[in-house]
């Protein structure tokens, strides 16, 4: 990442950002709910920039670009109106789901910085487990090249990538598999990616079975480079 982008996500007069993980499984219609509420109060002044980490249980969310045909399995699992950026996606356990809520308006107020943040912020967590993350030109997400494995052209994602902003304030954020169950990703043509040679993958399909603890660590450290420090704090609730 350039140091102009890194400058503009990363302001050090911004207190500390609410670091958040829940154990247990959220609900996805209470996740929004949750964060609906905090984006309002940090817009407010009333409350300080949180990232929150959680696994949901399995759900397709649809995005402000979604297109009915890429569900392909519709009563497999609730589907749900999401409100973000994208096309239809799975979330389910084994799935490292965090949500960002910052307030972009004091950073710059550059959206595009803002997501490749997001990006770096996966690739570079990626790259602490040896796994090569890259961005794909009109391909949302980040992605791994198994073309060397396989002996054809093969590139698979891992994380998918998803934003809000509401007076500047983002909710929602990204997504990285790590041990989830990836047949569920069959009900669904995820992020309308249908061409051959394209798939899903996990850091355990990938041969590194990590476990989430050990994948949140590094992601705290890996956002604390990009967008300034954190403090421990309790799951909204």
């Amino acid at each position: 990442m350039s140091a102009s982008i890194s400058s503009n996500i990363h302001d050090q007069s911004i207190p500390k950002i609410e670091w958040a993980i829940s154990d247990n499984l959220v609900d996805y219609n209470k996740a929004v709910e949750i964060m609906e509420a905090r984006v309002a109060a940090i817009s407010a002044g009333e409350a300080a920039e949180l990232v929150w980490l959680l696994e949901h249980p399995p759900v397709y969310t649809a995005g402000t670009s979604a297109k009915k045909d890429d569900l392909t399995d519709p009563d497999r699992f609730p589907v749900i109106d999401a409100g973000r950026g994208g096309q239809f996606t799975y979330h389910g356990p084994g799935q490292r789901v965090a949500y960002v809520m910052l307030n972009v308006g004091k950073r710059g107020r550059d959206v595009r910085a803002f997501v490749s943040g997001l990006e770096e912020w996966v690739i570079a967590t990626l790259g602490e487990f040896n796994i090569r993350g890259e961005r794909r030109d009109g391909r949302v997400g980040v992605w791994v090249d198994r073309t060397a494995s396989t002996g054809q052209m093969h590139e698979d994602k891992i994380a998918a990538i998803g934003v809000r902003l509401r007076k500047w304030v983002s909710f929602h954020g990204i997504s990285l598999n790590v041990e989830p169950n990836l047949e569920h990703f069959s009900g669904i043509i995820p992020c309308g990616i249908s061409q051959d040679g394209l798939g899903v993958t996990s850091l355990a399909d990938l041969g590194y079975p990590v476990t989430l603890p050990e994948v949140d660590s590094v992601l705290r450290g890996q956002f604390e480079k990009l967008f300034g420090e954190t403090v421990n704090a309790s799951p909204p609730a």
